[in-house]
């Protein structure tokens, strides 16, 4: 935990700028974000599972388009390297 004690005659705006400084160096943001962001490991189990449905869905949607059954227009066009949608 970061502290700091304004000194006499000290702004609040160098206080502020002090504080900060401080934070940034005792890596507590950086903690803070990893934390934020974790994502537990999956089981080889699941990670099987999730694979062999993506092949099934693959698998399916080719079979689809051979039949005619999806468009491109159906199925969307690519995403462009641009901006959110």
């Amino acid at each position: 935990m970061v502290e700091v004690k304004r000194k006499d005659g000290e702004s609040y705006e160098s206080l502020l700028r002090r504080f900060s400084r401080k934070v940034q160096q005792s890596g507590v943001l950086i903690r803070a974000r990893r934390n934020r962001f974790y994502d537990p490991p999956k089981s080889r189990m699941m990670l099987r599972v999730k694979a062999l449905k993506r092949n099934e869905l693959r698998e399916e949607r080719e079979e689809q388009k051979k039949l005619g059954k999806l468009s491109f227009q159906t199925f969307g066009a690519p995403r462009s390297f641009g901006g959110r949608r």
